[in-house]
């Protein structure tokens, strides 16, 4: 995990259609940077849904909401379609940014080694710093726990 006051990586990457999207698009906003595993899985649809439903508040809270995993813009756009999803999802088939913000780790299930995504939730502010970090966080816990954390107020 990155360390709280440090620089977000920079990183420029493709949304859904393909077109290019950078973190510098965003200076001077605060974003919720999320990294999940895989598109249209049981638990990255409900983290999904559940910053869809929150998105809103997101808002009012100054904040914008961006979703990255090592999937296809092809998958992403799938994804976005099917559950109406509002914000941007942006594709790291290289896992460059994926290891940048060190959450492509070893992970092990049932005695098997393979590296993987860890489900992780970063907070940049608008001069570009992370400002809070959580990693193997729970699908919807990790909503309402940026939520909290960008506008206390409005926690659910």
């Amino acid at each position: 995990m990155l360390p709280i006051g440090s620089v977000a990586p920079a990183f420029t990457l493709p949304d859904k259609e393909g077109r290019p999207v950078s973190l510098k698009d965003f200076a001077g906003r605060k974003v919720v940077l999320y990294f999940y595993p895989k598109d249209l899985t049981a638990g990255c649809t409900r983290q999904a849904l559940a910053f869809k439903a929150a998105a809103k508040d997101f808002a009012e809270a100054g904040a914008v909401i961006i979703g990255i995993s090592k999937d296809s813009s092809a998958s992403h756009a799938k994804f976005a379609a099917k559950e109406g999803l509002p914000f941007l999802l942006l594709s790291d088939t290289e896992k460059t940014v994926l290891e940048a913000y060190e959450v492509w780790q070893e992970k092990k299930l049932y005695g098997k080694v393979s590296f993987g995504v860890v489900r992780s939730v970063y907070i940049i502010d608008e001069e570009g710093k992370i400002a809070a970090a959580w990693t193997k966080v729970k699908p919807e816990a990790s909503v309402s726990t940026a939520l909290a954390f960008l506008c206390p107020c409005t926690a659910k």
